[in-house]
């Protein structure tokens, strides 16, 4: 550890990590950004917990959590701060099969998780990439491979642990702190360290899982596959949950289109190839794969350490209601400018909008699909000018999936009552604004 840190407490001896510890370089970046903190505390339970960001408070700086690290946004980690890493409380445990309750660290990988719930004919709708930590997801919204058919991640969460700012450890759920627990369901990174959740999950054996790879063609040819998705998707059962995701094809070449569905429910007398079949239409197909899998097959968790992997490093979001002709137009024009270089759409609606918009702090619950574009840092100013493009078809944004701040970005992902009622917890629950790398809402 470096000699400028401030003496270490004896309850975190060995777990706080510096520029000079040979573990430095495996805990200081994540997915997408580097980072270079001024230290990385590891706490093993949520007494740690309160302590570690007690250490780090005190050395005056940026102060980020991190569950999994694998955050688009870049929060969970800083340059010359202190990250907190929950990675260690990782505990998956079902507390009552019966009733579907289960309790999870907020440091455990959703792969590890799916793998854990399996043997019990159990799983949670939680994102697409088993290496995702649960508290970055579970406190933002969670648009997984069961979306549609279950719901958001944050839909399902009963109960949520957290550290506040001034070391205090509270549970919020409907009864206990029910505000609090209203915020965290969206906003979560602004209020505290979550430790553990409790959540209800489903009943949820095989799967289709099906990878289809579409030749685009041109901007025309890629709007036109964009709206037959999307019509596919508004009038196929609630067992089906798709993503559609583009490459640009570079210069005298097509765009290539990779459409990954899942199909959730019973697979017998022909319901998932019913199901299924419609998306095969939706462009000149390339290749088709369909496989039935146990979920846990769907979110491996690899185990890889971060080091800024993935180069798409400048990110926006935005909800569409419907994909129509106009905003796939403005969608696969940006693939014809070389300047984005992936566009990601994930279907929603279904059991994500049964939800009150008013349960949650996230509160968007009319949209169908969500969107995000990505391309490289140094080519940004193309992507904001693709976005001021396609913004009259948007209707809000996932808060994570976008690398933006600032007052318009933070109206978009809180509209309406919801922005007003966060900052009014806000000074309730932190009011020194020490939880403000995740949208600050001062």
């Amino acid at each position: 550890m470096t000699s400028t840190l401030p003496p270490v407490p004896p309850s975190l001896a060995g777990r706080i990590v510096g520029p000079d510890d040979a573990r430095y370089e495996r805990l200081r970046h994540g997915y997408v950004h580097r980072g270079a903190p001024a230290a990385v505390l590891l706490p093993e339970d949520a007494a740690q917990t309160a302590e570690a960001l007690a250490y780090a408070r005190s050395l005056g700086s940026a102060v980020s959590v991190r569950s999994g690290g694998h955050g688009i946004s870049g929060r969970s980690t800083n340059d010359g701060g202190a990250v907190v890493d929950l990675s260690r409380l990782d505990e998956v445990r079902v507390l009552d099969r019966a009733r579907r309750r289960i309790r999870v660290g907020a440091g455990a990988r959703w792969g590890r998780v799916a793998q854990a719930l399996a043997p019990h004919g159990l799983a949670v709708s939680s994102g697409d990439t088993g290496d995702v930590g649960v508290g970055g997801l579970v406190t933002a919204g969670g648009m997984g491979w069961l979306a549609r058919l279950h719901g958001l991640t944050v839909d399902h969460v009963t109960a949520v642990e957290l550290v506040l700012a001034d070391g205090t450890h509270v549970r919020a759920d409907a009864e206990r702190e029910p505000d609090l627990f209203w915020a965290v369901r969206g906003a979560g990174g602004n209020f505290g360290a979550v430790t553990a959740v409790e959540l209800r999950a489903h009943e949820t054996g095989d799967v289709v899982f099906a990878n289809l790879v579409f030749d685009a063609g041109n901007a025309a040819e890629a709007a036109a596959l964009i709206e037959a998705w999307g019509a596919v998707l508004e009038t196929a059962p609630r067992e089906l949950t798709s993503f559609l995701t583009f490459m640009p094809g570079g210069p005298g070449r097509s765009h290539v289109a990779h459409v990954a569905a899942v199909y959730a429910g019973n697979a017998e007398h022909g319901a998932a190839e019913r199901t299924l079949t419609p998306l095969l239409g939706v462009g000149p197909l390339v290749r088709q794969r369909a496989v039935l899998a146990p979920y846990p097959a769907l979110v491996p968790v690899s185990g890889v350490a971060h080091h800024a992997q993935q180069p798409l490093g400048a990110t926006r979001s935005g909800l569409l209601d419907h994909l129509t002709a106009d905003a796939a137009r403005a969608v696969a024009e940006a693939l014809e400018s070389g300047q984005v270089l992936m566009q990601q759409f994930r279907s929603v609606g279904g059991a994500v909008n049964d939800m009150d918009p008013a349960a949650t702090a996230y509160a968007h619950r009319t949209q169908n699909f969500s969107l995000m574009s990505a391309t490289v840092p140094e080519r940004e100013s193309g992507l904001d000018a693709h976005w001021a493009r396609l913004a009259p078809h948007l209707n809000g944004l996932y808060l994570s999936f976008d690398t933006r701040r600032g007052p318009r970005v933070l109206a978009e992902a809180f509209p309406g009552p919801v922005l007003p009622r966060l900052r009014a917890l806000k000074e309730r629950y932190d009011p020194e604004n020490v939880f403000d790398r995740n949208f600050p809402l001062k």
